[in-house]
């Protein structure tokens, strides 16, 4: 990907080291997302650590989507959406002018909350990214590489041309997995992609990506806390700040970073205990 190399920003603040004793794959630096005159996301300053898994947690409305569709530029689709701060991809500016919004959607791939399928086989919704990136080359062999990384090659191997909707639940969401795949991507967001699973799907999900993570930076939103205990390495706890009966338009900011074992059994902010203990959220 060939974008410009982001100003260097002064405003670090303070990461735990298991998010920096690795080159980071992103790092966001004073990033405040508005839609309109609603600021919905303030002054987050987080580094993504390679090859890991990232969740991020909070109560509903507090961002966590909002800030998620920012690493790989999901937000420009939304015209109120104004993004400020800078965010970095490995040291380059994904905002700059220059970076290409389809190459970083390749780069970035991203597995919504309900399974998405395409009203197509399930042969060609792993092909539909191949195709619009010109990726048709061996295009069989990279199918079937797809769907076996995504744990579903054995289960589908004699029904590629049948519809994807004819897929459960947890196959079509296994699926789209493949789907982001496909293209070869560098980093994989989730978002609540187990929310609308049964425990036995919401497993298989669970052990895919701790496979998936020995090739890929992971990035998940869920609000499911035992999920992010048992799937993650580090986790970003966020919240929102202000009142209307303040005066102050709420946002969601990040109150926490750390690794996933010390957020779960010692925040070092009483915020974070609150909501892992379930005093509030």
């Amino acid at each position: 990907m060939k974008i410009a190399l982001a100003e260097p920003n002064e405003r670090l603040g303070s990461f735990p080291s298991e998010a920096t004793d690795s080159e980071p794959v992103f790092e966001a630096r004073g990033l405040t997302v508005s839609y309109g005159d609603a600021v919905a996301v303030r002054d987050v300053n987080l580094d993504i650590g390679e090859r890991r898994i990232t969740a991020l947690i909070g109560p509903s409305g507090c961002g966590k989507s909002t800030l998620i569709r920012c690493f790989n530029r999901m937000n420009d689709l939304i015209p109120s959406a104004r993004v400020e701060g800078s965010i970095t991809y490995r040291n380059e500016d994904l905002y700059s002018r220059s970076a290409d919004p389809v190459e970083v959607r390749r780069l970035i791939g991203m597995v919504f909350q309900q399974p998405n399928p395409f009203p197509k086989s399930i042969y060609d919704n792993v092909a539909f990214g191949l195709k619009i990136n010109r990726m048709t080359d061996d295009l069989d062999d990279r199918i079937e590489d797809a769907l076996r990384n995504a744990a579903l090659w054995d289960e589908v191997k004699g029904k590629l041309k049948s519809p994807a909707t004819s897929l459960s639940g947890g196959q079509q969401q296994r699926l789209c997995i493949a789907r982001a795949l496909a293209t070869e991507p560098d980093v994989i967001l989730m978002d609540e992609p187990c929310s609308a699973l049964d425990p036995i799907a919401t497993t298989r999900i669970e052990d895919l990506m701790h496979s998936l993570k020995e090739r890929y930076t992971i990035v998940i939103v869920t609000h499911n806390m035992q999920q992010a205990a048992r799937v993650s390495d580090m986790t970003a706890f966020m919240s929102v700040q202000g009142s209307e009966d303040e005066g102050e338009r709420p946002a969601g900011i990040l109150i926490e970073y750390d690794a996933t074992t010390t957020i779960f059994t010692t925040p070092s902010d009483p915020r974070t205990e609150d909501y892992i203990t379930g005093r509030f959220g």
